[in-house]
């Protein structure tokens, strides 16, 4: 008894935590998208994602994120099987090379990118300091506020969160696994479709999860890269809380993008059930 009332005692401060900053802004999302001024039931709210511009938005934020979360896989893949073949403290330092951008503040790391592609930026600057020289005439980048400058912003932030949970994956398979393999005949390609890569699914769809949900979410990389030409769910649901102080439209399209999350996080669960796909 003297154990549990311990538990419990030291399990207070989160159960506090979660209530104050899970279990009431969930229950004040819900209760705004499902209900009008007058406080009656509506679904008014949740519908008016079929509104065109709505639907638009959530398609465009839909499509980034895809493209995103492929070419975090492409690149987080062979790096975290690099990474993942080393031995000692080499890995270590790598791999805190890639978390030490997460510790700067995600909107300076945003600004960060607008200052480089703007046009005005630090890449055009030595772009026309080589103009400047003989035999020399490259063009001139162009891709702030288009759908280029979104998809890098979205690679840049959230890669590390795709090589974290792959690294993982792949650093508990057994060695010896792949050895026998290969002394049964398999090359390295079979090697890697039968053996490396079924073990290391845990992790894709972990990192898959990881990217896809705040890249769906995401407002600050496409107001800041996108400009007001590209909106995407996620500034309209940002607007209708900041700029029309709409909180119950807000909520309603916010309850949406919920079932997008717990649709990831259902996979997530299916295809990680002894959660080898962590970060950590």
């Amino acid at each position: 008894m003297k154990n549990k009332s311990f538990t419990a005692l030291m399990a207070s401060p989160y159960l506090i935590w979660a209530i104050a900053f899970i279990i009431i802004p969930l229950f004040m999302v819900f209760y705004y998208g499902l209900t009008n001024n007058d406080g009656t039931f509506t679904l008014e709210n949740v519908l008016a994602i079929t509104d065109p511009r709505h639907l638009k938005a959530l398609g465009i934020a839909m499509l980034l994120s895809v493209i995103s979360t492929i070419i975090c896989i492409l690149l987080a893949y062979p790096l975290a099987m690099i990474l993942a073949s080393k031995n000692g403290s080499k890995d270590k330092i790598i791999i805190m090379i890639f978390i030490l951008p997460m510790w700067m503040n995600f909107l300076l790391r945003i600004l960060a990118w607008q200052t480089i592609l703007e046009k005005n930026g630090v890449i055009n600057t030595f772009i026309e300091m080589f103009n400047a020289l003989p035999l020399f005439d490259l063009p001139l980048l162009n891709i702030i506020n288009t759908p280029y400058a979104i998809i890098l912003g979205m690679v840049y932030n959230f890669l590390p969160f795709m090589i974290l949970p792959l690294y993982n994956s792949l650093n508990k398979i057994d060695p010896n696994v792949v050895n026998a393999a290969k002394d049964l005949g398999a090359n390295n390609f079979q090697t890697f479709i039968r053996i490396i890569l079924p073990l290391t699914l845990p992790g894709i769809i972990s990192g898959i999860t990881m990217v896809f949900v705040p890249a769906l979410t995401t407002f600050a990389i496409s107001a800041m890269l996108g400009g007001s030409k590209i909106s995407l769910i996620g500034n309209i649901i940002e607007q209708e809380f900041s700029t029309a102080s709409n909180w119950h439209l807000g909520s309603g399209l916010s309850v949406v993008l919920m079932i997008f999350i717990i649709i990831s996080m259902i996979f997530s669960a299916i295809f990680d059930k002894d959660g080898e796909g962590n970060m950590l």
